[in-house]
């Protein structure tokens, strides 16, 4: 989920935890009005938010349900991206991880999504039938803004549904991952779910187009699209649990010392191009000041001393650590933007979230060159 940006809108953070939807929520209210338009009805426009409403119910109801057990099983999460189909969980830590994707836990993951949407569509039919006695539940079509109430129990219940398919990233899909991972390892599990994944959606939407149905086509569209973030989310995973600190970290950095005070560590600031500074005592690190928090201390509390303002909370990194574990330290603390690389209790290099894309780009480059002179 750390590409997911580029195609998602933020909504905050909601205790502790990061809430993304997908743009593709807003190609999904065009379609609704596509087809309130189509429909005949009278207020197209109104009809068609209602039915893109109804939808977005569905998956609130199944995400509600999710939270509540992954509370329940104390998982830690990190971020939530919200597609048309479901939300995809980051986890915080890998405890929470493991918690998530094996033993009784996947299951009961797995169940809850479906489970929530089949429960709420059979409470719904009961109620709009024991209100209308003339509530015609199975009459076609069963999805469209022209029948309102029909769409959602009928939303509610496809949602369940299409969650039971055996297509990754859906829940069972997320099973059948579990299975593979046993006998062929993370990654290849990934890349044959993904891979199963986007046949079934490929095979939904040619069935939808040959059977006129937009909703099939809509859903194997939107299982395309989880299948290749979730693919492309592992690849940037096997990227980066190859790579070493030592390979990306600088080593050319400045420190400060507790002792210096805000005027002069303006100073050093002016001549830097890093955001963040390692505070250091002897050989001994100490904390970590940023640059806006020596300007802040500077202009509402005067000159100080930089052990007056520097942060004593912050992790350290190995240079034999691998560059996802460090990854995952940054988005796990909140405010995290440095991690001091130490070996013998001595600061040599420093990994910033300012300086890691370059490095990273610059590191691919340097391997590509590896390659092309290494003789053959």
């Amino acid at each position: 989920m750390e590409c997911m940006r580029g195609w998602s809108l933020p909504l905050g953070r909601w205790w502790g935890v990061e809430l993304r939807v997908h743009t593709f929520f807003l190609l999904l209210a065009v379609v609704c009005l596509g087809l309130g338009a189509s429909d005949g009805t009278p207020h197209p426009i109104a009809r068609g938010l209602a039915l893109y409403l109804v939808l977005c119910a569905a998956v609130v109801v199944r995400e509600i349900a999710r939270l509540l057990v992954a509370a329940w099983l104390g998982l830690r999460l990190r971020a939530i991206l919200l597609l048309p189909i479901g939300g995809m969980f980051a986890y915080a830590n890998p405890e929470s991880q493991e918690i998530a994707t094996q033993g009784a836990g996947q299951y009961l993951l797995a169940s809850t999504g479906p489970v929530a949407n089949g429960a709420t569509a059979l409470a719904l039919a009961a109620l709009f039938l024991g209100a209308a006695g003339n509530f015609n539940l199975l009459g076609q079509p069963w999805i469209s803004s022209a029948y309102l109430l029909r769409s959602t129990v009928w939303m509610q219940a496809g949602l369940a549904a299409l969650h039971l398919l055996p297509a990754y990233p859906l829940d069972w899909g997320r099973i059948v991952r579990s299975n593979f991972t046993r006998s062929h390892g993370a990654g290849a599990a990934t890349r044959a779910a993904t891979g199963l994944g986007q046949l079934i959606a490929l095979a939904a939407m040619v069935g939808g187009w040959l059977l006129h149905s937009p909703w099939l086509v809509i859903a194997g569209f939107f299982i395309m699209i989880g299948a290749q973030i979730e693919d492309q989310g592992v690849f940037f995973q096997s990227v980066v649990d190859t790579v070493c600190m030592r390979e990306v970290m600088l080593t050319d950095f400045s420190t400060l010392s507790p002792s210096d005070t805000l005027a002069d560590a303006l100073s050093r600031c002016v001549h830097s191009l890093q955001e963040d500074f390692p505070v250091v005592r002897g050989p001994q690190l100490v904390g970590i000041v940023s640059r806006q928090r020596i300007l802040d201390a500077l202009r509402n509390e005067g000159n100080g001393y930089v052990q007056s303002v520097m942060s004593r909370a912050f992790q350290v990194a190995r240079p034999e650590d691998t560059l996802g574990a460090t990854i995952r330290r940054i988005t796990a603390g909140r405010g995290l933007s440095l991690i001091p690389v130490t070996e013998s209790g001595r600061v040599v290099g420093i990994v910033s979230v300012q300086n890691l894309m370059s490095s990273m780009t610059l590191l691919a480059e340097q391997r590509r060159y590896e390659r092309e002179e290494a003789p053959e």
